[in-house]
């Protein structure tokens, strides 16, 4: 039997109780991953420099993972742009900066596909980034994330390094943020068509023309995408290493790519709601299409597992047994 490279690894994960964070939790303990690091929010502060390179110091982890981050749809970021922006920009240079003064060999940055040009070409490749104007309903965010990435490429590039950043596409999954104020807009969607009272052609109102093209990933592909690349680096692949080497940035999308109301349709059908959607155009529908370029994940050898409808059943399943 091949020996797991990671099994004796200390793993810092910030950010364990987010969806991304706690599914990676629940990835690493079913691969026997047990040496993990986890700290809430309330103990550490993740805004506080000192605090957090203090703890660095104190764990000594051999990895560190960035899970953690002020996250949020249109309406949050339109909302709250100077919390987003300062925030993530807060938190990430606390992680790498630490990660840096501590020497720690193993540092993922995980980005947003919102950091890429509103046009650009699609399916959309990692050497797009920068390359236009950005998608203004959620700009600060993705100013935020791209100076996390950038932190990333420019640590390798003065101080040799390969620290790198993995640029997931839109996720869903259980524990996912399901507040209409600041959901995504598949949480949004589950809520919306979950709480309707039975009947039929419940009004379900949507934001935008419902024509925008999305692709999601259920979040625990992207623990497992997490996983590959880390056994990758821990053995010092030389295909990632280069990848790494010239571009610090590594897309990971699922191919699962419908319109707005597509989804809905499906969850509809999947929670067997008979509804009417309404479309409001009264708020903004974001870039029109957004699917990423995964050719490089799949040359290493990773590829999404989880079909959309059985992500979607287990995620409405969630809901139901954790809101209702």
């Amino acid at each position: 039997m091949t020996k797991n490279p990671l099994k004796n690894k200390k793993i810092f994960i910030a950010g364990h109780k987010g969806m991304v964070g706690s599914a990676l939790v629940n990835f690493f303990k079913k691969n026997e991953i047990k040496n993990l690091i986890l700290i809430s929010k309330k103990k550490l502060d993740l805004l506080n420099e000192k605090k957090v390179h203090k703890f660095i110091a104190f764990h000594k982890p051999d990895i560190i993972i960035n899970c953690a981050g002020k996250v949020g749809g249109i309406l949050a970021n339109s909302s709250f742009p100077i919390e987003f922006l300062h925030q993530n920009i807060m938190i990430q240079n606390n992680l790498v900066n630490g990660s840096f003064r501590n020497n720690i060999k193993h540092f993922i940055n995980l980005g947003s596909s919102c950091i890429y040009p509103k046009n650009s070409k699609q399916p959309i490749k990692e050497e797009y980034l920068l390359s236009g104007y950005l998608e203004k309903t959620n700009e600060a965010y993705a100013l935020a994330k791209i100076v996390g990435l950038k932190s990333c490429e420019f640590y390798n590039q003065q101080y040799g390094t390969s620290y790198f950043t993995l640029m997931p596409c839109n996720l869903y999954g259980p524990n996912d943020n399901f507040n209409l104020k600041n959901s995504h807009f598949i949480p949004a969607l589950i809520k919306k068509i979950i709480n309707t009272s039975k009947g039929k052609n419940k009004k379900i109102e949507i934001w935008g023309t419902g024509k925008p093209k999305r692709e999601v990933m259920y979040v625990e592909d992207l623990a497992s995408a997490i996983y590959f690349v880390l056994e990758k680096k821990i053995k010092k692949d030389k295909n990632l290493l280069n990848i790494i080497k010239k571009n610090s940035v590594i897309n990971v999308g699922s191919s699962n790519e419908f319109t707005i109301k597509q989804f809905a349709k499906i969850i509809c059908s999947l929670s067997n709601k008979k509804c009417k959607l309404i479309f409001n155009k009264n708020y903004p529908d974001g870039t029109m299409r957004k699917i990423l370029d995964n050719r490089i994940m799949r040359k290493l050898g990773w590829k999404p597992k989880v079909p959309l409808k059985i992500g979607l059943s287990r995620t409405i399943n969630w809901y139901k047994e954790n809101y209702l």
